[in-house]
């Protein structure tokens, strides 16, 4: 069972704020009231009967203590950047298995926590952009992938394990065998977009029969950059969905655009420790 994070940090915000407010307007005209109550009272207070009086209850002192804190997590979580962490080499060699990295909330325009209802537009993505996303099939799950195809795009991917877009062929180069690999895998440099990266391709596995889909509007079409070990768009076949949009992202399922990694921790974490090495932008 997958935790709703974004749920449970507005839960939190709010039932904090809720308890800073109740003071507020509420508790805290109490506590002085009866501080002024037994003030005129007596003729010389005690300071140990004053400080009892005006003590706040322990669930306000919490709220008051966690507020601003989860409320500026919020925000930068919810409209500014929030981190991930890669579970999976389906974007090597351009992102690695326990990389942590960044993504801009705001790329793609303005959208409200929870509910990720877009309200200010300010982007849309861009081919060659590293995209995180809910997977169509199953939206408590981020996936993260290079955008390929845009509304509109006919995107064929041939036998011979070359994409083309529109009926052109995307620019590559070949560079050598991947780094560690014995032969099975070589390295590309792939020119998407305006976009210069590396792809990874399996030597040693067959090329499948050629697809070809044409992406409708409101919809993305995405792949990983380890061409032989993403599930991607040209796999993701779900029977509730029409067949038009098989394998393609919805514009509401967007998250946002990866900018940078801060950190790796390759697994088993156990037995590493974090690094900094791979520290930089997102290409």
């Amino acid at each position: 069972m997958s935790i709703n994070f974004p749920l449970l940090l507005v839960l939190a915000v709010l039932i904090s704020g809720a308890l800073v407010l109740l003071d507020l307007l509420v508790l805290g005209p109490r506590r002085r009231a009866a501080v002024a109550e037994y003030e005129g009272s007596v003729g010389q207070p005690d300071q140990s009967v004053v400080d009892r009086l005006n003590k706040e209850p322990l669930l306000v002192e919490y709220g008051k203590s966690f507020f601003p804190v989860l409320a500026i997590v919020l925000v930068l979580r919810s409209f500014l950047v929030e981190p991930f962490q890669i579970p999976s080499g389906s974007m090597k060699p351009t992102l690695e298995v326990g990389d942590f990295i960044l993504v801009n909330k705001f790329a793609y325009g303005i959208r409200l926590p929870v509910l990720d209802t877009k309200v200010i537009e300010v982007g849309e993505p861009q081919r060659g952009d590293v995209m995180v996303f809910r997977y169509p099939s199953d939206p408590s799950i981020n996936y993260i992938k290079r955008v390929v195809g845009l509304p509109g795009d006919h995107i064929r991917y041939g036998s011979d394990k070359r994409l083309f877009i529109n009926g052109a062929p995307i620019p590559e180069q070949l560079l050598g065998k991947a780094p560690g690999v014995l032969g099975n895998a070589v390295l590309y440099k792939e020119q998407l977009g305006d976009v210069e990266h590396l792809i990874r391709k399996e030597s040693r596995r067959n090329a499948e029969p050629s697809h070809e889909w044409v992406v409708p509007e409101g919809h993305y079409f995405m792949m990983g950059d380890n061409r032989d070990n993403s599930n991607d768009s040209r796999y993701w076949n779900d029977p509730l969905i029409a067949d038009e949009m098989q394998g393609m992202v919805p514009d509401e399922n967007i998250v946002g655009k990866a900018f940078a990694v801060w950190m790796s921790w390759p697994e088993p974490k156990l037995q590493n420790l974090p690094n900094f090495a791979r520290v930089g932008l997102i290409h």
